[in-house]
């Protein structure tokens, strides 16, 4: 046997065991507890951790200092807002200008305007006029047959007749009791007696009596038959006036009722629209400058292009109660029919506007007493004036008493300031149809 060589092995085990010796270990294990560290590396850590928490120390400083001078300062304007005088924007009153326009809602009417009724009982024939047709005074517009009339009218005239006998022959009764009576009259005393005599002249003035009676009669019956041939005349409906066709409720055969109670029908209506009125209400406020001749313009929305001019014709000269408003009737020339009846317009006037001063509406305090104005002193002091309103036309106000030219008043002023309250005014220059601007 040949001698194992155990020296290879230990070299290679020596050489094994040398490079585990030399890999790296972790920190926690065993070995590095032995392990000796590097010298100075904990007072590096102390001190890195003394800079961290200085820094952290004065950032806290820093950040509480400025927090304190914000919330300071928060303070500060806080209480300077409290207790500073509110601020106002105010205007300077400015006369109003020489004529003040004012445009109001009205309604056109025509000249005349009818329903037309039957006058006689029966059923329609024929109708000749229509809806939106243009007829002449006089004109057939419809033919109603009367059969009840005519038999009236022919029963009339029967009677009329004999009651037209019936006079002949008493006046034949009335001369036969004259001539009787006068013989009698004239006869000697003796020939005849008294009571005959007198029953002649009563037999005479009987005939007298009864010859009046019939004639009474045939007047009465000639006064029937004129009445019934009068109503035929009605048997044509014809137009009152010159005008137009504008609502037709009748059709041939229609049963129609004299009259012109709620339970009739009517068998037209017509109107004559050259000219036009124009009816407008006035305010109370305006109803002192708006007179008979005084100017007009008409504009309708459907007629853009054209403005008809006109003067105020008539007024009511007394206040509605109930709208507080005047009645005012403007009459245009209509030729070309271009306005109709119940169309809705704009009537524009220009009124006067002398010795009054204007303010934006913006400037009205409406209390219990009536409406206000704020008036702003030299000494920046409110007090609340009064005032009477002469125009409004939603924008600016004229102002009839109250404040005077040059006055400074506040535009929309808070409820809560009182009367003498000081407050800090913002002058408001950009004209009186604008709102101001107001500063933060």
């Amino acid at each position: 046997m040949q001698p194992h060589d155990y020296s290879g092995e230990e070299t290679g085990q020596n050489a094994e065991t040398a490079s585990l010796n030399a890999a790296p270990q972790p920190e926690n294990s065993e070995h590095s507890k032995d392990r000796p560290k590097a010298p100075g590396s904990g007072r590096k850590l102390k001190i890195i951790a003394g800079v961290v928490a200085v820094a952290l120390m004065i950032g806290f400083f820093v950040v509480h200092r400025l927090k304190s001078a914000d919330e300071k300062d928060l303070i500060d304007v806080t209480s300077r807002i409290a207790y500073a005088p509110p601020m106002v924007s105010v205007i300077t009153v400015q006369n109003a200008p020489r004529s003040f326009p004012l445009t109001l809602p009205g309604e056109t009417a025509a000249w005349y305007e009818s329903i037309i009724y039957a006058r006689v009982d029966g059923y329609v024939a024929k109708w000749y006029a229509d809806i939106g047709d243009h007829v002449r005074k006089g004109q057939v517009l419809a033919t109603i047959e009367t059969p009840e009339l005519d038999a009236q009218l022919a029963a009339g005239q029967a009677k009329l007749k004999a009651a037209v006998a019936s006079v002949v022959a008493r006046q034949a009764d009335k001369d036969f009791a004259k001539t009787t009576y006068e013989r009698w009259k004239n006869s000697p005393k003796g020939v005849v007696s008294e009571q005959e005599r007198e029953a002649k002249k009563a037999g005479y003035d009987s005939s007298v009596a009864h010859l009046n009676e019939a004639k009474a009669q045939v007047a009465l019956d000639r006064a029937n038959v004129d009445r019934y041939t009068a109503m035929t005349q009605f048997k044509q409906v014809t137009a009152p006036y010159d005008g137009r066709i504008i609502e037709r409720r009748i059709d041939i055969g229609n049963l129609v009722t004299a009259g012109s109670t709620a339970n009739t029908t009517p068998l037209y209506r017509m109107a004559q629209d050259d000219p036009i009125r124009v009816f407008v209400d006035v305010p109370q406020s305006a109803a002192g400058d708006i007179k008979v001749g005084v100017p007009a313009q008409i504009s309708a929305s459907n007629i853009p292009d054209r403005v008809f001019r006109g003067k105020v014709a008539r007024t009511a000269t007394a206040i509605n109660p109930q709208s507080r408003t005047l009645r005012a009737e403007v009459d245009i020339p209509n030729r070309d029919h271009a306005l109709v009846s119940g169309m809705y317009v704009n009537v524009s006037f220009q009124v006067a506007t002398e010795g009054l001063v204007q303010v934006p509406a913006a400037a009205l305090v409406f209390r219990p007493g009536g409406p206000q104005i704020a008036l702003v002193d030299k000494g920046n002091r409110v007090t609340f004036h009064k005032v009477t309103i002469a125009r409004d036309d939603g924008t600016t106000v004229a102002i009839d008493s109250g404040i005077s030219l040059g006055d400074k008043i506040a535009l929309n002023i808070s409820s809560q300031i009182t009367e003498g309250e000081t407050v800090e005014p913002q002058e408001f220059t950009d004209g009186v149809a604008h709102a101001p601007v107001q500063k933060k």
